[in-house]
């Protein structure tokens, strides 16, 4: 019969620290104006939830919609691996 003790090691030999990689930081980086866009898009949207919206926040949340639309165009247009 084989022994897998050696092989626990390797699965077990890297333990997580909690902490992101530079990898998975600069997939955040790269993604910030979309992030941003979608806060603000949210923004608007929490400030008409519990009244009539008004034709300024209207436009408010047309506007927030768009820069969602456009930032999430220009992450899907750049080229792999460029950061903004």
């Amino acid at each position: 019969m084989k022994s897998i003790a050696a092989l626990q090691a390797v699965v077990t030999a890297t333990p997580f620290d909690g902490e992101p990689s530079g990898a998975e930081l600069d997939a955040i980086e790269q993604e910030m104006p979309l992030i941003l866009a979608e806060v603000e898009l949210l923004d608007a949207q929490i400030m008409i939830l519990d009244r009539a919206p008004s034709e300024v926040d209207e436009r408010r949340v047309r506007r927030a919609r768009r820069r969602v639309l456009a930032a999430r165009r220009e992450l899907a247009n750049a080229p792999v691996g460029e950061v903004a």
